[in-house]
């Protein structure tokens, strides 16, 4: 089994939602509460029973509204760094399958929150998320369990746009730099985020900033975290 990417075209997304359903029907997560805040967030952020949620941010252009779609989920990265945080604290908690790349959280294992905020602060996405009453951490498992039946993610398999894609780590990287080059000439600021460290790579069209917070790391980011964090592990072995 090859090394696994997702990759995630913002420009085919519609918002319906259906990665985000689906994601919390096949985990088995229950449905979050959430209010009423005036806008179409729903729910508000990722938690231990979200691991997939559409991020919308509605902004104006010419005096005319614009919305910005981002399925949101981990990146599954490729030397990840809160599982080098968490070998410090228990190897067992995240490990990393050697066929797909994936990057998996282990909800039996407790953590005290002060080493989860250690853990979730080494990441660049602000992704890991901690669950205060099983002190267990949780996020996107990439649907392992599915893929090592020959299926897809529960994600990919739902949306019907073709906005969610994934397979193989080449022949994803070759479809999103095909993408990229057809979507250019229209959108000069189309650009792949963070694709030389990630499993999960995403295609926008603006300032990644528009669609989330958290869309794009800074590459010097990248690399200061995992420096520190291995300074970290040799000096706590």
């Amino acid at each position: 089994m090859a090394d696994k990417t997702f990759f995630i075209d913002t420009s085919k997304c519609t918002a319906c939602r259906g990665c985000q359903i689906a994601c919390k029907q096949w985990n088995m997560n229950p449905a979050t509460k959430t209010v009423q805040r005036g806008n179409h967030q729903n729910p508000e952020d990722l938690s231990t029973s979200t691991f997939k949620l559409v991020r919308f941010n509605e902004m104006e252009s010419d005096g005319k509204p614009v919305w910005y779609f981002f399925p949101d989920q981990c990146r599954h990265c490729i030397t990840p760094p809160c599982k080098m945080v968490a070998d410090s604290i228990n190897v067992k908690a995240i490990t990393q399958d050697e066929a797909t790349g994936a990057v998996l959280y282990n909800p039996k294992v407790k953590v005290k929150e002060a080493e989860f905020n250690q853990i979730r602060d080494a990441c660049p996405w602000n992704i890991p998320r901690w669950d205060k009453n099983t002190q267990g951490m949780a996020k996107c498992t990439m649907c392992i369990d599915r893929i090592k039946d020959g299926m897809l993610p529960a994600c990919v398999k739902t949306c019907p746009t073709g906005a969610m894609n994934f397979g193989d780590r080449d022949k994803m990287l070759e479809l999103a730099q095909k993408r990229l080059n057809e979507l250019k000439p229209k959108y000069p600021k189309a650009e792949l985020l963070n694709h030389d460290f990630v499993r999960t790579i995403y295609l926008v069209i603006d300032d990644p900033k528009k669609y989330h917070k958290f869309a794009e790391a800074n590459s010097s980011k990248i690399y200061a975290s995992l420096g520190n964090h291995l300074k970290s592990a040799v000096t706590a072995g």
